[in-house]
């Protein structure tokens, strides 16, 4: 049975009504609501809506099961936006899940991911308080961050009630850019030459299936025609046409190229390792991968009924960690380290275990 309480209250009493609970919202990565034998699911979806909004201040606050996408059309009535892109908006991703996934989308490469906007949050700790951390406002006071704790923490820390996250306005106009690139280790050097010339790009994506990098750049518009030539002199490419860069970028914020109903894994890496990780991919059953936000951020999919087992293997070998969103694997892959100061904050906020364990091995 999944309690879904409609209040924070009640959420407190869901909490304290079970010995192990798992905090699930919309079900758009749902490896991360898959609970264990015994555990009790907490769905958020009912605790909705936007709580204050101050467009003079660039800071809103929101109910944990808010869905993305109203958050979205709410600051565009305003002319502002999520610069980190989140993913799966219209699939239906909630703000809480979206937190608890530590998801970024292509805005990340310029402005930093879901880590750098969030201010505050209200969660229930383990002992089934109501808790707040950090504020309401971008000029907060200083102290212990735990705000970023959530950030990624897949439900292990509590369970989030409300956020506070700081907003951007949005760009004038936006442009994009396909340079072919002939395979993974030309992509890197694309990223790495394109993260250190003056274009700020907005995002900087890579489909090694299409053999291409994708640079979006934002700003005045003839400033962007600008850059764009000098873009193109030096690389071969084209300019998309509006409607084909909405749909591509439609497309990654929606993972439309992964395999549907197969494996969805995130894993952070950096542009060096992106050869290595891309070899990995090629080697697993019909294994496809896509490189973000420059190279510091990938994810995987394989087909259902695959090697999620040689995945696994693979990220450890290469010293990297994986998150799987969807699919029948392990919901941590690779070589995964929790630093000792997330022992303690679990310690604190979780003293009797009702949440999921750092290592759910």
């Amino acid at each position: 049975m999944t309690a879904t309480p409609a209040s924070l209250a009640e959420l407190q009493d869901a909490v304290r009504a079970a010995p192990r609970v798992l905090a699930v919202g919309a079900g758009t990565k749902p490896r991360l609501a898959a609970a264990a034998d015994g555990t009790r699911r907490i769905s958020t979806v009912r605790l909705r809506g936007i709580t204050e909004y101050e467009p003079d201040e660039y800071t809103f606050t929101a109910l944990a099961g808010t869905p993305v996408r109203e958050i979205a059309a709410a600051l565009a009535d305003r002319g502002q936006y999520l610069p980190f892109d989140p993913p799966l908006a219209a699939a239906g991703a909630t703000l809480g899940g979206t937190v608890a996934a530590g998801l970024s989308g292509p805005g990340r490469f310029r402005y930093g991911g879901l880590r750098d906007f969030i201010l505050g949050v209200r969660f229930v700790d383990g002992d089934g308080r109501l808790l707040r951390m950090g504020g309401k406002v971008v000029k907060n006071a200083a102290g212990f961050d735990l705000p970023k704790f959530f950030v990624g923490s897949a439900g292990r820390f509590g369970v989030l009630g409300e956020l506070t996250f700081k907003v951007f306005p949005r760009p004038a106009a936006r442009l994009t850019l396909r340079l072919p690139a002939a395979g993974p280790a030309e992509i890197a050097a694309r990223f790495s030459a394109i993260g250190r010339a003056r274009w700020e790009a907005e995002a900087l994506e890579a489909v090694p299936r299409n053999a291409a990098v994708y640079l979006r750049l934002a700003g005045p518009a003839p400033a962007l025609a600008a850059l764009a030539r000098e873009v193109l002199g030096r690389w071969p490419g084209e300019v998309l046409s509006e409607g084909t860069a909405a749909e591509f970028w439609a497309g990654v914020g929606e993972f439309a190229w992964a395999h549907p109903g197969g494996l969805l894994a995130k894993v952070p890496l950096g542009p060096e390792q992106l050869p290595a990780l891309a070899a990995l991919a090629a080697g697993l059953a019909d294994g496809r991968v896509h490189f973000g936000a420059g190279g510091s951020q990938a994810f995987l999919s394989l087909p259902a009924g695959g090697e999620p087992a040689r995945l696994d293997a693979g990220l450890r070998d290469l010293g990297l960690a994986g998150l799987t969103l969807r699919g029948d694997a392990p919901l941590r892959l690779g070589r995964v380290a929790d630093p000792a100061v997330a022992a303690a904050v679990k310690r604190a906020l979780d003293p009797a275990g009702r949440f999921p364990a750092l290592d759910p091995s």
